[in-house]
C-alpha cells in the first residue's frame, strides 16, 4: 500500500471514529431528555408507556426504545458511567451493557472496565458477571428455601399458636386465600345480621387479627371438604351496571348510571363498558319495580367480531397496535349508531378508556381511515411528520459541542485494549464483590 493511501485511509478512519464519538456524546444528552421527559410524564398523552411514545413520535423499534428507556432510567444513579458517555470516551454499546449490572457501589470499576476493553469485552464481563449475581441470588433463594417452617402448638390456655416463616410465592398465595376467605366469612355475616332483628345484632367488630384467624379456620375447613366457592366463576367474576337509556344516549341527562352495590359510576365510563358487553334491557314502573326483563344479547355478534379482530389486528389508537382489545362504536349505539364493521374499531383497555373518559376523539374519514385527535382538537396521526434537520448536521453536532468545551477527537473513545487475551474468570474474581464469596 503506498504512503499516500495509506494515509488517507488513517484520515478516513478518524473521521470515522471521531464522528462515532460525537454522536456517543449526543446520545447521552438524548438520554438525558428521555429520562426527564418519563418522569414527568410527558408520554402520557393517550400512549401507554414512554417507550410506546418514541415508538411512535421517534420511528424507534419497541425493543430499542425500551431499552433506551431502561438505559436512560439506570443513568439517573450512575454518574460517572453518564458523565463518560456524554464526553464521548464510552460507546453507547458499551454504556448499555454496563448499565446492566452496574450499581452505585460497583460503578467505578466497571468503568474502568468500559475503557479498558472493547464494546465484546465488555459483553463478555457482563455476562460473567450477571452469572455470579445468578448464582448468589440461587444461594440466598436455596438459603431461604431451608429456612422455610411452620410451628403449630397448644398454649397453657388450651389456644393454638400458629408461627411460620415460608417462601414469598408461598406467602403472596396464603394472603390471596385469607382475603377471598375474610370475603366469604363477611358475606356471611352480612346474610345472618340481615335475617336477624336489630336487637340480636351483636355491635362489635372483629379485628383484622381475629379476621385473619376466623378465615385461617375456613380454609382448613374447607381444604378437607373441597372447594370453598362453589359458585360459577363467570357469574361471580362479572362486573354489572345499572344504567338508564337517556344517560347512555346524552351524558347530561337525569338518570341512574350505578354498580351492583350502588357505587356512581360516571356516564362516559357506562358509554365504554356498553360498548362491547352484554347487554339485559329491563323496564321499570315510576317507583322503580322491575316489570318485564328481556334476553341477554352481545352488544357485538361473535361472527362480526372475528371480522373486527381480523381487519384491525390490534388496537388502532397512534402508536398502540396490541394484539388484542375491545370492540368500540365509533358513533355509539344508544346514540343511534349501528353495530357494523364501518362503525366498530378495535382499541385497547388504555386507549377505550381514552377516547370515551379522555376527550380523545376518533371518526371514521370517506375514504375508511381512522382520524384521531387529542382533548384539545389537534390532530393526532398515525406517523408524525419528522422535524427539520440542519443541512449539514455533523457541522451542527460538532459546534455544539466546541461550544460546551467538549474536545472529541479520532482518540477519545479509544480503549486501552493493547491485543491481550481477556482471562473472564480472572477478571470477574478480582472486579465483582460476591465472586470470592461462596456464601
Amino acid at each position: 500500500m503506498s504512503p499516500d493511501l495509506s494515509s488517507t485511509l488513517d484520515r478516513l478512519g478518524d473521521e470515522i471514529a471521531e464522528l462515532a464519538a460525537h454522536l456517543d456524546a449526543a446520545t447521552a444528552r438524548l438520554l438525558d431528555l428521555i429520562r426527564e421527559f418519563d418522569a414527568r410524564g410527558g408520554w402520557n398523552t393517550g400512549f401507554l408507556s414512554c417507550a410506546a411514545w418514541l415508538t411512535w413520535r421517534v420511528g424507534l423499534d419497541p425493543g430499542a426504545a425500551r431499552e433506551r428507556v431502561r438505559v436512560a432510567r439506570a443513568l439517573g444513579t450512575l454518574p460517572r458511567l453518564a458523565q463518560a458517555l456524554a464526553r464521548g470516551e464510552l460507546s453507547y454499546a458499551k454504556v448499555r451493557a454496563l448499565t446492566r449490572v452496574a450499581t452505585p457501589e460497583t460503578e467505578e470499576r466497571l468503568l474502568a472496565v468500559g475503557r479498558a476493553g472493547t464494546a465484546a469485552h465488555v459483553e463478555r464481563i457482563v455476562r460473567g458477571w450477571r452469572r455470579v449475581d445468578r448464582l448468589a441470588e440461587a444461594r440466598e433463594t436455596a438459603r431461604r428455601h431451608t429456612s422455610r417452617a411452620l410451628h403449630v402448638y397448644q398454649d397453657e390456655d388450651g389456644m393454638m399458636i400458629v408461627r411460620g416463616r415460608v417462601a414469598p410465592e408461598v406467602g403472596a398465595l396464603l394472603v390471596q386465600a385469607l382475603a377471598a376467605a375474610r370475603e366469604t366469612l363477611y358475606e356471611r355475616a352480612r346474610a345472618t345480621d340481615a335475617s336477624a332483628g336489630p336487637a340480636d345484632v351483636s355491635a362489635e367488630t372483629p379485628t383484622l387479627a381475629q379476621q385473619q384467624a376466623d378465615a385461617l379456620g375456613l380454609l382448613a375447613e374447607t381444604a378437607l371438604h373441597h372447594g370453598i366457592d362453589p359458585g360459577a366463576p363467570g357469574e361471580r367474576y362479572q362486573v354489572v351496571v345499572h344504567v338508564d337509556a337517556p344517560v347512555l344516549a346524552d351524558p347530561e341527562a337525569p338518570g341512574q348510571s350505578v354498580l351492583e352495590d350502588g357505587t356512581h359510576v360516571s356516564s362516559e365510563t357506562c358509554q365504554r363498558l356498553a360498548c362491547d358487553a352484554s347487554r339485559v334491557v329491563m323496564r321499570h314502573t315510576a317507583d322503580g319495580r322491575v316489570v318485564e326483563v328481556g334476553a341477554r344479547t352481545r352488544t357485538i355478534p361473535p361472527a362480526l367480531r372475528r371480522v373486527l379482530h381480523h381487519r384491525d389486528r390490534g388496537c388502532r389508537f397512534p402508536g398502540c397496535g396490541l394484539p388484542f382489545g375491545q370492540g368500540h362504536h365509533i358513533r355509539h349505539w344508544a346514540q343511534g349508531g349501528p353495530t357494523t364493521l364501518s362503525n366498530l374499531a378495535l382499541l385497547c383497555r388504555r386507549h377505550h378508556r381514552a377516547v370515551h373518559e379522555e376527550g380523545y376523539q376518533m371518526e371514521r374519514q370517506p375514504d375508511g381511515e381512522l382520524e384521531f385527535r387529542r382533548p384539545d382538537g389537534r390532530p393526532l396521526p398515525e406517523v408524525p411528520a419528522r422535524p427539520h434537520v440542519a443541512d449539514d448536521p455533523i457541522h451542527v453536532l460538532r459546534a455544539r459541542h466546541e461550544a460546551q468545551g467538549l474536545r472529541i477527537h479520532a482518540r477519545t473513545a479509544m480503549p486501552g485494549w493493547l491485543g491481550e487475551r481477556l482471562d473472564v474468570g480472572w477478571a470477574i474474581d478480582v472486579l465483582h464483590p460476591l465472586a470470592g464469596n461462596p456464601g
